[in-house]
């Protein structure tokens, strides 16, 4: 029996460009180059040949280490363009093969890495200044257009024959699964009335046409299109907030982990799986010894620094439990270490935020806590003693459902504290653009100036109770008993009813267009992949590529 996505050995998210199978980047001083050039026998499961430069779960890792390979190996970069090594096609999208043989789970764990990867390619442009190209050299279809939509400027090239397509809802009767839709109206302001035409026909827009629906930036005949598309790459990356000229990039080194059936263990993270509780805890341990004060410190530290360390650690951890761990459904989450080192590391990346270094590091730790936001587990925060929730790693308790605080008032020095920081204020938005207080107070200014008043003061249950930071604050004879009624009655709960609810309640006041494609277009999306009209015995994604046609159900529902 051919193993399925889902019955293969587990992913590891772990790579770097001498494994690349499919990616190839290239450094010419200020501009990179990615090149997608898929090998068709390279998926990361068995069952489909990836045609057509169409990709799976495999290449985009690929895509988001060789994005963190730019960001902190080459500063001197201030613009990247990405192109295909195939004649004639760009990129067709998922691989509608590896769709079909997969699970739901599996369906939505790719879309939604997708989604943040691409998502990672629009942050790195809003904050640091990383521009990107997408030099479009052959037809461009499904995802394949999702990935140029995600990038500042899109160039085609004028063949007669290339174009640029969305056609997911007439040929596969599913949606553009990473955020196609959203971007196309909300990014590129293409009028609802073509766009509608532009999403239900097979054939695409090629040409001027793609220019006036504002579905390109640009188009070239192929004896000017490469240096079109250097002419403009090089500009979109004028006046970037990069490194400054000479800069040595930091070597992102392996990310190293002892692994057991139950448990991972990182130099500053660990994870602890109890499968009968179906409970998973993280534990973030603050730095440990002399950290970097000054700039050429944290250079030489590179990527063993504490915050880039952590954070790198931190995100392979999120991402192998999401992917391989479906049934653990509740993550508690742990600090461990002095918090007055948390602080200090704090202070010294305030301190130094416009170096490049720092910068690209307040990204990584930035998306890694956004990763969490959109995780679909339950997420309890627990201080303990010995806790370190303070400034950057607050963030983690302020991202969680619940925060349970465990009150000592008899047992000052045992007694756990929770510490606010400069970082809890603006530093780390989720993907709506709020802070994680800002969404928990739902922007009223009372709360928040009360909060802001603290700052710098180590609290205790109560008063962080008070504060309204923590959700409950039992003390040690009640503990136990409240926290195993919690995780008992949350492990008796639907999962998917869990993860509307969370998904909701996470992100309630304020919407932009990545909460519109991880909520509106994903909720929709996996409603229709759940739908016979798209993965029966008919349906058009289960028939794609057999001559067969599908068969709907008419029904609008």
């Amino acid at each position: 029996m051919t193993p399925t996505p889902d019955t293969a050995p587990r992913v590891d998210y772990r790579t770097e460009p001498a494994q690349y199978r499919h990616w190839k980047l290239s450094v010419q001083d200020e501009v990179a180059q990615l090149t997608l050039d898929i090998a068709e026998d390279g998926g990361i499961r068995p069952g489909y040949k990836l045609k057509l430069n169409s990709y799976d779960l495999g290449v985009d890792i690929e895509l988001n280490d060789a994005l963190n390979r730019v960001r902190f190996e080459h500063p001197q970069v201030r613009s990247v363009i990405v192109t295909s090594g195939k004649d004639r096609i760009f990129c067709s999208g998922a691989n509608i093969f590896m769709l079909g043989v997969s699970s739901h789970a599996w369906k939505v764990n790719f879309c939604k890495f997708t989604n943040e990867t691409r998502n990672g390619i629009e942050d790195s442009s809003k904050h640091s200044g990383l521009k990107f190209l997408a030099a479009v050299n052959g037809a461009c279809a499904g995802g394949g257009y999702e990935l140029a939509l995600a990038c500042d400027e899109i160039v085609l090239v004028d063949d007669r024959s290339s174009a640029v397509s969305l056609p997911e809802v007439p040929l596969l009767g599913v949606l553009p699964g990473t955020g196609g839709l959203t971007r196309v109206t909300d990014k590129r302001h293409v009028r609802h009335d073509l766009a509608d035409i532009f999403c239900t026909s097979v054939e695409g827009v090629r040409g001027q046409r793609a220019v006036d629906w504002r579905l390109v930036d640009a188009i070239a005949k192929p004896a000017q299109f490469g240096a079109m598309v250097q002419e403009r790459a090089a500009k979109l990356g004028e006046g970037g907030r990069r490194a400054d000229k000479g800069a040595q990039g930091v070597k992102l080194t392996r990310i190293e982990r002892e692994e057991t059936p139950d448990s991972l263990r990182y130099a500053h993270v660990s994870v602890d799986i109890d499968r009968a509780r179906r409970t998973a805890t993280l534990t973030v341990k603050a730095p440990v010894g002399p950290q970097p004060g000054d700039v050429a410190a944290i250079e030489a530290a590179g990527a063993g620094w504490w915050p880039l360390a952590m954070g790198r650690q931190l995100d392979d951890a999120i991402l192998h439990l999401r992917t391989n761990e479906l049934d653990i459904g509740t993550w508690l989450l742990k600090t461990e270490g002095d918090a007055q080192a948390v602080l200090a590391s704090d202070a010294t990346l305030l301190a130094h935020q416009d170096h490049w270094l720092v910068r690209e590091t307040l990204g990584a730790l930035r998306r890694t806590l956004a990763r969490l936001d959109v995780s679909s587990r339950t997420l309890f925060a627990l201080v303990e003693p010995g806790s370190c929730f303070a400034g950057t790693l607050a963030e983690i308790a302020f991202a969680a459902d619940r925060t349970y605080m465990l009150a000592l008032p008899d047992d000052a020095e045992r007694a756990p504290r929770l510490t606010l920081g400069e970082f809890n204020f603006g530093f780390f938005p989720m993907v709506n653009d709020q802070s994680r207080l800002q969404r928990r107070f739902y922007e009223e200014s009372a709360p928040l100036e009360a909060a802001r008043g603290a700052v710098g003061r180590a609290l205790d249950a109560d008063e962080a109770l008070k504060l309204g930071l923590v959700t409950a604050a039992p003390d040690d004879i009640d503990w136990e008993d409240e926290l195993r009624m919690a995780i008992e009655e949350r492990a008796a709960m639907s999962p998917d009813a869990l993860t509307g609810l969370e998904a909701n309640l996470r992100f309630a006041s304020k919407e932009n267009m990545n909460t519109r494609i991880f909520g509106r277009l994903t909720a929709w999306q996996n409603w229709i992949f759940n739908r016979p009209n798209a993965v029966g015995a008919k349906g058009a994604l289960k028939v794609y590529g057999t001559g067969e046609k599908a068969g709907f159900d008419l029904t609008r529902v």
